[in-house]
This record gives C-alpha cells, sequence and structure tokens, in this order.
C-alpha cells in the first residue's frame, strides 16, 4: 500500500505546474513543494537524523519536520521528487511508535493537502483509508498526528466505509476523506461533517 501510494504521489508532482508547487497547502506553513519533498525524508535522513530531530523538539513530530523539511525543499526540485519517490517506493521505514501506518496514512493526508488547495481531485483507495482511520483513534497517533484530547468524547462513522471508531456520545459523519483530514486538523474538512460532535472537533482544531 505504501509503496503504491509513493507511486501516485510521484505522478502528482510530475503533473503539477511551476506556479502549484508554490502554492499553500494545507499542511501549515508548507507549500505543495515542501509536502512533497517532507515524504523523501525516511531514505535520505534515515531514523538517525529523525529521531534525535524528535527528541530535540520534545517529541513534537510536527516541528522537527518543520525543521528537515526546510533543507530537503531547498535540495530537491520536483522533478527530482518524483524520482525519489519511485526509485524508493519499497523502502520500509518503521518510524518509532507510528510504524508503517504512520508512514501509509502520512501519504494519503498528505495528498490532499497537495491537491485540495489546487481544486484537484484525487481519489483516496478505501482499503487503505480504514487502517489509517483505525491508526489515527489510536494510542499510537496520539502527540504526533493527533493532539491529545481531541478525539475526546467524540465517535466517528464514516458512511461511505462503513466504519465507525471512537469512544462518546458526540458524533462526527462523514466520508472517510474528510474525517482523514478533520483527525488530522485540517480545518477545510469540517463542512463536509455532520453530527452533533462537529462543533466540539471544529472548536478543538480552531
Amino acid at each position: 500500500m505504501i509503496a503504491d501510494e509513493r507511486r501516485r504521489m510521484a505522478e502528482l508532482v510530475e503533473s503539477l505546474k511551476p506556479g502549484e508547487l508554490y502554492t499553500q497547502s494545507l499542511c501549515e506553513s508548507w507549500t505543495v513543494h515542501e509536502v512533497a519533498a517532507h515524504l523523501c525524508a525516511p531514505w535520505i535522513f534515515g531514523a538517525r537524523r529523525i529521531v534525535p530531530a524528535v527528541v530535540r523538539h520534545g517529541f513534537r513530530v510536527h516541528r522537527a519536520n518543520a525543521e528537515l523539511v526546510r533543507d530537503l525543499a531547498a535540495d530537491l526540485t520536483a522533478d527530482e521528487i518524483s524520482r525519489q519517490l519511485r526509485m524508493n517506493a519499497e523502502f520500509v521505514f518503521r518510524a518509532p511508535i507510528v510504524g508503517l501506518l504512520g508512514q501509509l496514512t502520512d501519504l494519503q493526508v498528505h495528498g490532499q493537502d497537495i491537491c485540495r488547495p489546487l481544486g484537484l481531485t484525487r481519489d483516496l483507495v478505501p482499503e487503505r483509508m480504514l487502517p489509517s482511520l483505525e491508526f489515527l483513534l489510536s494510542s499510537k497517533a496520539r502527540g504526533s498526528f493527533v493532539p491529545r484530547g481531541r478525539l475526546d468524547g467524540l465517535r466517528f462513522l464514516a458512511e461511505d466505509l462503513d466504519w465507525e471508531g471512537g469512544e462518546g456520545l458526540l458524533t462526527v459523519r462523514g466520508r472517510g476523506e474528510a474525517l482523514l483530514l478533520a483527525v488530522t486538523g485540517r480545518p477545510v474538512a469540517l463542512d463536509e461533517l455532520t453530527g452533533s460532535g462537529v462543533a466540539a472537533l471544529r472548536a478543538r482544531i480552531a
């Protein structure tokens, strides 16, 4: 699944025009180019550089990524990113705690981080969204993909995947893609969700 998502990402990056590469992505302060470069970090930097960066930033993964991605984006052109993704599609990187599911989830979410601001349609594969949703609601995603407390008291239901997860009386319903993006803090997906828990989730993201 991870290898195929990397190849899909390579095709996506190749299809972008120069101006699109410097569009603001959904991922905080990163451009589309920076998001794509970030996905090459596992084999370029490896655990020897990634893990110390995470520790240095108090296990705040996003801050560690921000430090590393600046170097990558400066060093890699879009063509080089695409080539790297293809050449290393089968590369196995089990990040501490989040493991392989972290990689799979990262690829799916960042693909939408790129496509949505550009008005591009990129369908996610249902069989890959399911393990990522389960992962995001697990303790392994806390503090890295999902801040502690964001999902407390909420139950999530993916209407297009026949899936539900989480514990709570307040419900959040929508398509699997919208749930992936909202749970990982992308406000753009909140308007696509319904249920008694949407207001609470919106306030926590804000």
